[in-house]
């Protein structure tokens, strides 16, 4: 699904932008931290302040009613010669508990050290199960100035 050089950028890249919709296909878009694994794109809910508790957030409501999902990972450069993007399309689960909660929280604590500090254990994962990849640019992980 995944090629090597999508595959490449993405570990390269820090912040993601998850996009959702509801029932009614209002969008609703947010820059997320993520890892990969397989064919699975996790985000899990963390600590920062927010204006709604974890349970609330307006992308897991989304997901609830539309788990029809996109990712986007791009890089911008003045040099428009280095832009590039991934987007991941396909259907988010919400997991609450169990072993590959468990497993996507300790992956993204991996990735992202400010994770460590903080009880994530307790809140939701969002696994986004990966159906359709398409990317653009200088993918190349060399091409950050």
């Amino acid at each position: 699904m995944l090629s090597d050089g999508e595959r490449r950028f993405l570990a390269q890249q820090r912040v993601a932008h998850l996009a959702t919709a509801d029932r009614r296909a209002l969008p609703h878009v947010v820059p997320v931290c993520f890892a990969i694994l397989g064919r699975s794109l996790y985000i899990t809910i963390d600590e920062k302040p927010k204006r709604r508790p974890g349970a609330a957030l307006k992308r897991l409501r989304n997901i609830a009613e539309n788990p029809a999902v996109a990712v986007v990972v791009d890089r911008y450069d003045e040099d428009w010669a280095r832009l590039g993007w991934v987007m991941l399309r396909g259907h988010a689960e919400i997991l609450r508990e169990g072993t590959e909660h468990r497993d996507a929280q300790a992956l993204l604590r991996s990735r992202y050290p400010q994770l460590g500090a903080m009880q994530i254990a307790k809140y939701p994962v969002i696994a986004v199960r990966i159906e359709r990849t398409t990317s653009w640019g200088n993918l190349s992980v060399g091409a950050a100035g």
